[in-house]
């Protein structure tokens, strides 16, 4: 009988089942703060999104002399509308990173008009990521 070193001898069933529970324990973690951080990033892309809406809500005064009734108006021309040069958005920058219409709201709460993102959650309100975007 040939004696089998300790270098040629295999794994156990344990020492592979060890192995593979902390290899998914380092995925489950890096994975919550990979998908974690996606909510967060749709806030930032939210932002940008309702500021570059409101230069374009004001562009599309500056050119006709009046706001926009609704945000469709940016993206087509409003009949009897007077200097417009649209279009000014695309049908596909009217919504959020959530997939949900921008209110749009003319006159603003304080200021000439309104733009508002109601976050992941899709409700008045809210904190973290599920907070109200709007534009300044």
């Amino acid at each position: 009988m040939k004696a089998v070193s300790a270098w040629q001898r295999g794994f156990s069933l344990i020492e592979i089942i060890l192995v593979v529970v902390l290899i998914g324990g380092i995925v489950a973690f890096a994975a919550t703060r990979i998908l974690g951080g996606g909510d967060r990033a749709r806030v930032r892309l939210a932002e940008a999104q309702v500021q570059t809406l409101a230069e374009k809500v004001h562009q599309f005064e500056m050119d006709t002399g009046t706001l926009p009734a609704t945000l469709d108006q940016l993206v087509v021309q409003p009949g009897g509308a007077v200097g417009w040069l649209g279009p000014y958005a695309k049908e596909s920058e009217l919504r959020d990173p959530w997939n949900t219409v921008y209110e749009y709201r003319a006159p603003g709460d304080g200021q000439p008009f309104d733009i508002v993102s109601y976050g992941a959650d899709r409700k008045p309100g809210g904190d973290s990521v599920d907070a109200d975007i709007r534009n300044d």
